[in-house]
């Protein structure tokens, strides 16, 4: 056996179909045996490579075990020449095997090799060729030198950025990603440190290679693409933590004296500094918006009673008297207004206007009713209220014209969610993948079909063919292009992606598959149209609407609790639930437990009630209770809870739902 890819997965089926399809065409030219080791997904995965891939060898395992172990797993029972530790969101090139192999071949003193990368966007990812962490690599990733100086021998020696990402170079460490390395070395090096659970052990398996006296090369003639290179998790703290101690394992397990020790405690430091950036930035991204318009605001609301004292009083220093009206009624004004613009979903990423008109006006209400019951020295001026109201609503709105000017050319508002988009390949798949966008309502403008064949001559069924694809999405202004693997190799795919950059949106759809996968930026996971329902109990304003909901009444219960424990039953129970509630463990209303345990249903906390308290008749049959929490989550309103709330308040003392 000449090769045996190995490939770890966990919970993302769709990108593991994707990849096995690459792996299959990839393997015609060189023989091969492919693993999947499953580490106990609960999205179909398993089910899926067994009803399509009969020919991978399976390993399901109970737990998730961790990337190290669940590696050496296949690993042991490989009989392959080569290993490759291939990760599932990964696509390869109809060659990337055979000239894998044989630069392997054609190097005896090669022990690993990795291959360049893109995301889903096109973009070359750096961690494609790296070197070994060290205090002053360590030192200037972590501070930012590397990205001041992206081409520095000095400052990048993390990610290599000197070596040309076109040229075939000699490497310290290869990407988890695609890890192709000579089996001999494995067995005389050991396999993976099962100590990294995950992240590190490519770093500590790369530098084990290169101790024994082999070497680690970057190998440019081939391509893959990685949808969730290194770039997409950096906002995550848990990546943060993950990461840096990952590091510190690395450097007390290969480094020895007072430098390990130095060593450590720069790590250490690093994970405190890079989280707070991470806190930091992750805040600033949230608050930018809602600070900006409170400045507005109270600006817009402190020259509106300058120019009211003048107008309507005719005295400059009217309100002097009312020191209140700036240092309470503003800040009370303000928050309100931008609290309720932040509950009905204006500072969501696809807000529309009437979102942020809707917010304001609500706030205004609740103005006008707190108002009613100020003291009467802080009633300063219902006109105030009224001309504040109309200032807000008319500065928000024109603030935001501005951005989307300067941003997108246009002064719309309207979210860019319909883009204009072209499906690559021949007539049969296109006809299927338009039927699949159909299916899930995608918000599309589609343009036409572009033919793989570049003597077309059907003009009136195609845009044109493959090599007019430059000029086609120019004239048409496209946004969005879809690959048809099915009538596309990877290889051209990867090659048209490059070539027409990152300014679009690319997508594949694997053959005979339902599901179309791309990457729309390199900051995000990975997304896809899959065939599936749409969840109103995903959507943003339903799931703020949810907590504000649970906080409320956990707020209100705590305050009435003398009388209510009354009235419920499992009276201790009932506060404790509040304070969980309060924290973010439980919710009033969530899943009645089923023996699928909410498969391929939204995440929600643990419950008190139930889609099932309140009916006369409870069903007993798993298939029913699924059925109806899946319509739970697909229709859900705020009503809904309260209604079970309501009819159910005796039993809000409940441990949880039974």
């Amino acid at each position: 056996m000449q090769l045996s890819v190995i490939i770890v997965n966990y919970n993302v089926q769709f990108f593991l179909e994707q990849a096995l399809l690459s792996v299959r065409k990839a393997a015609e030219k060189v023989e091969t045996e492919v693993f999947v080791v499953d580490n106990n997904s609960v999205d179909d995965s398993v089910e899926m490579v067994r009803q399509k891939f009969p020919e991978v060898k399976l390993i399901a395992n109970r737990n998730n075990v961790g990337f190290s172990k669940a590696n050496n797993q296949a690993i042991e029972l490989s009989t392959g020449k080569y290993i490759l530790l291939l990760n599932p969101d990964t696509v390869v090139r109809e060659d990337t095997f055979e000239k894998t192999v044989a630069f392997m071949d054609a190097h005896p003193e090669a022990g690993g090799l990795g291959v360049k990368m893109i995301d889903g966007t096109s973009k070359f990812l750096p961690e494609s060729k790296r070197g070994f962490p060290s205090p002053a690599v360590a030192f200037y990733k972590t501070f930012g030198f590397s990205k001041l100086f992206p081409k520095s021998k000095r400052f990048n020696r993390y990610h290599l950025g000197y070596l040309d990402k076109d040229k075939n170079h000699e490497i310290d460490v290869l990407s988890g990603a695609f890890m192709f390395m000579r089996k001999s070395v494995l067995d005389k090096i050991g396999h993976l440190d099962e100590t990294f659970f995950m992240y590190g052990e490519d770093i500590d398996l790369s530098y084990r290679i290169v101790k024994a006296g082999y070497k680690n090369y970057y190998f440019a003639d081939t391509t893959i693409i990685h949808y969730k290179g290194e770039s997409t998790k950096k906002g995550s703290l848990n990546y943060v933590k993950t990461f840096y101690n990952a590091m510190i394992i690395f450097v007390r397990k290969h480094f020895q004296g007072g430098s390990a020790n130095s060593f450590v405690l720069l790590l250490k430091l690093a994970i405190y500094f890079r989280a707070l950036l991470t806190l930091a930035s992750n805040w600033a991204k949230r608050l930018a918006w809602p600070i900006f318009d409170a400045a507005l605001i109270f600006g817009s609301l402190f020259l509106l009673k300058e120019v009211w004292e003048v107008l309507h009083f005719d005295n400059p220093t009217y309100y002097d008297l009312q020191p209140e009206l700036v240092y309470l009624n503003f800040p009370l004004y303000t928050l309100l207004w931008i609290g309720m613009i932040y509950l009905r979903g204006g500072y969501d990423r696809l807000a529309r206007p009437i979102h942020l008109i809707s917010g304001i006006c609500i706030g205004s209400f609740v103005i006008a009713a707190v108002y009613g019951f100020l003291p009467i020295h802080l009633r300063a001026s219902r006109m105030l209220i009224i001309l504040g109201t109309m200032t807000t609503l008319i500065s928000l709105l024109a603030v935001r014209s501005i951005f989307a000017f300067l941003r997108k050319g246009s002064f719309s508002l309207a979210p860019e969610t319909n883009r204009n988009l072209i499906i690559v390949g021949e007539q049969e798949e296109a006809k299927r993948v338009l039927n699949l966008l159909y299916q899930v309502q995608a918000d599309i403008n589609f343009i036409g079909v572009v033919s793989t064949d570049d003597e077309m001559q059907d003009r009136k069924n195609y845009l044109g063919s493959l090599r007019q694809l430059n000029e086609i999405t120019h004239i048409y202004k496209v946004n969005e292009i879809i690959f048809c693997a099915k009538d596309l190799s990877s290889e051209r795919i990867m090659y048209w992606m490059t070539k027409l950059g990152a300014d679009l949106n690319y997508k594949i759809v694997p053959e005979q598959s339902d599901n179309i996968i791309g990457s729309n930026s390199k900051n995000t996971a990975g997304d896809l149209y899959a065939i599936d329902i749409s969840f109103q109990i995903s959507h943003s304003i339903s799931k703020r609407n949810k907590r504000v909901l649970d906080f409320g009444l956990a707020f209100l219960v705590l305050l009435l609790y003398p009388l209510l424990s009354l009235l419920v039953r499992h009276k201790l129970s009932l506060l404790k639930n509040c304070f969980q509630i309060l924290l973010g463990k439980k919710t009033w209303v969530a899943y009645h437990p089923t023996q699928q345990q909410f498969k391929n249903l939204p995440p929600l906390p643990v419950g008190i009630l139930s889609p099932l308290d309140g009916l006369k008749f409870k069903p007993n049959d798993p298939y029913t209770i699924h059925r109806l929490n899946l319509f739970y989550a697909k229709d859900y309103q705020i009503g809904t809870d309260l209604d079970i709330i309501w009819k159910n308040f005796k039993l809000l003392g409940r441990p949880i739902i039974s």
